[in-house]
């Protein structure tokens, strides 16, 4: 008996603790919670949406109905038998993994250098980071029409006096692929401001005093960078890496405007614009919402690599 008496506030005690532990790690998922309900409401519905239109036959005459008529899978179908999303897709990955590339290599090559400028120079470098930034696409697609204007545009202009070649009157959209190029350019100018500033604010995190230890072991800068740096910011490069992915494979603005529709071929065609001639110009809304249903399955694949590289080190630290 008595050992019974002992067992029983023995075991109460620790059930009490129990339900005090299991509450306190409760507390960070109800705070989330809210966020999570209203998001999935927000996105929730605009999904359904589109899957229901993705299983229907919706035209103009359905679109004036609000009715469509239910077909089943034939328009994923149709899209996924269609030779042209094959090459398109195969376009896209190329033009969104050069973009991506050139983006984090030159946005983590100009983060360095802010961090070794003296600080004036840093402040104007970074104000005009901030105008980049800033500018509206469309903005920003006159300014790059105006610049390599093969009439007078100063981009043949600057090449031909440096002595680069002769490029009076030189078209830079003549084919599909300096038409792409040339939108490269422009995606990349205007990405670089928000991965140079987060790459920098990144880099200001790096322990001095490991730097320092490295240095007088007699390493050289880009051992310091590679064995010190680079694993101190890789999260902050994963995030902007599966940012930059979703940016680059679903641009639409800049690649249509600066091309301009009466160039648009099947040759130029990105994922956004052929997702655009599909749903929009052919009026075939449920062909376009299978199309946007299938690119959203391809990002999320391509992002996959990163989201559980960055699960991994949030699990080891």
């Amino acid at each position: 008996m008595a050992s019974a008496a002992e067992t029983t506030p023995k075991w109460s005690r620790r059930r009490r603790f129990t339900w005090r532990r299991a509450g306190q790690g409760a507390v960070p998922y109800a705070l989330v919670a809210p966020v999570v309900v209203v998001m999935g409401a927000i996105l929730g519905y605009p999904l359904y949406s589109l899957v229901r239109i993705a299983l229907d036959r919706y035209g103009l005459t359905e679109l004036i109905q609000h009715k469509g008529v239910y077909i089943g899978l034939k328009n994923f179908g149709s899209v996924l038998h269609d030779s042209v999303f094959w090459h398109t897709l195969l376009r896209t990955i190329v033009f969104a993994a050069t973009n991506v590339g050139l983006t984090m290599v030159i946005g983590t090559l100009l983060a360095l250098l802010l961090v070794r400028i003296s600080t004036w120079v840093r402040v104007l470098l970074t104000a005009g980071l901030v105008l980049v930034w800033s500018m509206p696409p469309v903005v920003a697609v006159q300014v790059w029409n105006w610049m390599i204007n093969s009439e007078n545009g100063v981009l043949n202009y600057i090449l031909t006096e440096l002595h680069f070649g002769n490029y009076f009157q030189h078209n830079w959209m003549q084919t599909p692929l300096s038409q792409l190029g040339m939108v490269t350019t422009l995606i990349v100018w205007g990405a670089l401001p928000f991965v140079v500033i987060t790459v920098y604010a990144a880099l200001s995190q790096v322990p001095r005093e490991l730097v320092e230890a490295a240095e007088i072991d007699g390493a050289r800068s880009w051992r310091v960078f590679l064995d010190v740096t680079v694993p101190v910011i890789t999260p902050v490069l994963l995030i902007l890496t599966s940012l930059s992915i979703l940016w680059d494979f679903g641009v639409f603005t800049q690649a249509y405007l600066l091309i301009g529709q009466p160039h648009i071929t099947s040759a130029n065609y990105l994922m956004g614009i052929y997702l655009f001639e599909q749903g929009y110009v052919n009026a075939n809304f449920g062909l376009g919402a299978a199309i946007s249903i299938l690119m959203l399955v391809i990002v999320a694949a391509m992002s996959v690599v990163y989201v559980r590289r960055m699960l991994r080190i949030g699990d080891v630290t």
